[in-house]
């Protein structure tokens, strides 16, 4: 039940475990102005199930979709102590090199077009480290393997002064 709903878990995460950096203001409202207006405008061209359509999209496309594995193996705990997985297959091309996530996090100032290429620079560093080597399998591993669950994401303690 968690995997199908943890595109929600995903997305209020921040709202709820630090309140005072998600950014409230203008252009919050602007972005939110925008959305809602766009959806009624759909509504009223399409009808109103045009915006079904867009929530079970949203939905599925976060849950048991292929390409949602990236959120298991970003940050859960698969194996021994590794916080977080690179993936290195084919669907990279469709999600913007999301599954670079080791470089990402040591240059977050990279754009997702040149991931790769910081993986070629400095293979000693990315090669010998756990990977995610399905995206698909690790969505099943995590419905079917009791020893994952939505427990195993990565915590850290709050930072000392």
């Amino acid at each position: 039940l968690f995997m199908l709903c943890q595109i929600f878990a995903y997305a209020l995460r921040p709202c709820l475990k630090k309140p005072e950096l998600v950014p409230f203001g203008g252009w919050l409202a602007l972005n939110w102005a925008l959305v809602l207006s766009f959806d009624t405008a759909m509504a009223i061209w399409l009808g109103p199930q045009v915006l079904l359509y867009f929530l079970l999209s949203t939905f599925f496309a976060g849950s048991i979709h292929p390409t949602a594995g990236h959120f298991l193996a970003e940050h859960y705990v698969m194996e021994g102590n590794a916080e977080t997985y690179s993936y290195y297959g084919p669907l990279n091309r469709l999600a913007y090199n999301v599954g670079y996530h080791n470089e990402h996090h040591d240059f977050p100032n990279i754009a997702w077009s040149n991931l790769p290429k910081v993986r070629e620079i400095a293979p000693e560093f990315y090669n010998d480290l756990p990977q995610c080597k399905s995206w698909v399998t690790i969505i099943f591993r995590y419905i079917f393997d009791d020893s994952i669950s939505p427990f195993s994401r990565v915590k850290r303690g709050k930072k000392k002064a």
